[in-house]
């Protein structure tokens, strides 16, 4: 048995049954392994990107990692935007990436790069099997650092004598790899009985959810927590899930804009994280704070990294004496508004409309900020965010996501300009035939550095500057777009056309986008 058939088997052994790949001569061998290994699923992508962004969504609804795999350096790079959300969320992932065989490495192809130093920005660990021998090893300890509670991303570079190279018996050789930990994941937690202390004070503490705090059966907890001492509580502002609706425990996220956050942080006097950051706004600005809580408050950590959030807030409620809730507020579906459309329209039909059990990736950035009220009322369902703020992540999101759920439907929304960066996701989806809607709001622009421009102190907006944030001249046709790709699609121009193709969509199998058309910029 060579490598990388070895290499397969064993990650299948380790659970993980999904490969996103866009491969190249490298790993060719991997490629040809597949028939040999039908228990791990091969998935094409067209771009890397999409390939990354679709490993974060398998592994953040699944649960475990899916691989990658990879062509040299450049290929990893281009994956690398859709990387850095996956690490900002935390998601689990096997980054599988061929290089040059061994002993061609010294003539310094084309291609070759520094794999290890690129890979080193977004995983939490890197290793080198140099021999076919070694890739035993170095997948165990890649499985074992992507699944602990510290999840993340965990890069194998395979030489391309190491796959096809015959393994021997000595599998269990050792390799060359080393564990990154970031020094901003490094804090320091307050004990339990600091935490109760602090909590006592009611509505001066704030407590800051993030991560696996903000799954339902955390929910339960802090809502019961919420309904004994009257503390706050609010969600970071890009979770990698949270689960959202029904019965549970409405709660708020940190707006994007710092204006916002600030003002929803304000008479805080103690902050609590569970599974967050301190909050910090997205950018610096002249002549403001960069931190968002007030100044004179405090800032603890219950959580650490290499802790479970879930199990931390078990122990710390068994620790309390906790009341039920008596009343849970509850919230009304939005009627079905009429007319054309605006983001606030689009927002208050999805809102109607959503199903239970929906999985929701929100990118809709601007044309977005009306849709987690819109939508409080809805039936139980799970959001997917932007963890790390680089866009064209959704449409490889929602793509791996419905791979790890393939009997929910997901509702993809994207922004125009966003879907441009990674619109290959949609051929994908038409292969594997996934139930994703896409909604995607054309409003022409990059709408959000329409905001910015101002924000950051920039000149007056000109014609020139404007143009640098237009999308049209020439127009672009997403419809014919998403056909090109396989997927069919509708342009709706009014909520009436909107809702049908929505109810339309959620009830036929397979992938569907419906472009909505909207006043340009801001709406």
């Amino acid at each position: 048995m060579n490598g990388a058939e070895f290499l397969l088997n064993r990650l299948v052994d380790r659970g993980v049954e999904v490969c996103f790949t866009n491969p190249g001569t490298s790993e060719m061998h991997f490629v040809a392994a597949l028939d040999k290994v039908p228990a791990m699923r091969g998935v094409l992508c067209l771009f890397e990107g999409v390939a990354s962004g679709a490993a974060d969504g398998y592994g953040r609804v699944a649960g475990k990692p899916a691989s990658t795999l990879l062509h040299l350096g450049p290929g990893m790079g281009n994956g690398l935007a859709n990387f850095h959300n996956a690490r900002r969320a935390k998601t689990p992932i096997i980054n599988v990436v061929g290089d040059h065989a061994t002993y061609h490495l010294k003539y310094d192809a084309p291609l070759t790069s520094d794999i290890a130093g690129v890979a080193r920005s977004f995983s939490k660990f890197v290793g080198t099997a140099h021999q076919a021998n070694q890739i035993g090893s170095l997948v165990d300890v890649a499985h074992r650092e992507a699944t602990s509670f510290d999840k993340g991303i965990a890069s194998l570079i395979i030489p391309a004598d190491a796959s096809w190279d015959d393994v021997g018996s000595d599998f269990g050789a050792s390799f060359e790899g080393n564990l990154w930990i970031c020094e901003k994941d490094k804090i320091e937690t307050i004990e339990l009985e600091l935490a109760r202390k602090i909590i006592a004070q009611g509505s001066d503490t704030l407590l800051l959810l993030g991560g696996d705090s903000l799954r339902a059966e955390s929910l339960d907890l802090i809502e019961r927590i919420v309904a004994t001492y009257g503390v706050r509580v609010l969600a970071e502002t890009f979770p990698s899930v949270i689960d959202r609706g029904g019965e549970l425990l409405s709660i708020d996220r940190l707006a994007y804009l710092g204006e916002m956050a600030s003002a929803q942080l304000s008479g805080a006097k103690n902050i609590i994280t569970i599974g967050a950051k301190e909050p910090a706004s997205f950018f610096a600005y002249p002549n403001a704070r960069s931190l968002l809580a007030p100044q004179d408050a405090h800032i603890f950590h219950l959580v650490g990294g290499d802790e479970d959030p879930l199990a931390k807030i078990k122990e710390l409620a068994d620790s309390m004496v906790l009341s039920d809730p008596q009343e849970r507020q509850s919230f009304a579906r939005p009627e079905i508004p009429v007319g054309e459309l605006s983001a606030t329209k689009v927002a208050l039909t999805i809102g109607a409309l959503l199903r239970e059990g929906t999985i929701v990736v929100d990118e809709a950035n601007t044309s977005g900020f009306s849709l987690p009220s819109a939508t409080k009322g809805a039936p139980r369902h799970r959001w997917l965010t932007l963890t790390g703020g680089a866009i064209g992540q959704g449409m490889p999101l929602a793509t791996g996501a419905s791979i790890a759920d393939p009997d929910a439907r997901v509702l993809c929304l994207e922004a125009d300009g966003s879907s441009l960066y990674t619109f290959q996701a949609l051929w994908t989806q038409a292969r594997e035939n996934l139930n994703v809607t896409t909604v995607l709001f054309n409003n022409q622009s990059y709408a959000i550095l329409e905001l910015e421009l101002a924000k950051v102190g920039a000149l007056e907006s000109s014609p020139s500057a404007r143009r640098m944030l237009e999308l049209n001249g020439p127009l672009i046709d997403f419809c014919k777009l998403s056909r090109s790709m396989g997927v069919d699609a509708v342009k709706v121009t009014s909520v009436s056309d909107l809702s049908k193709a929505l109810i339309r969509s959620f009830d036929t199998p397979g992938p569907f986008l419906i472009e909505v058309v909207l006043p340009a910029g801001i709406s």
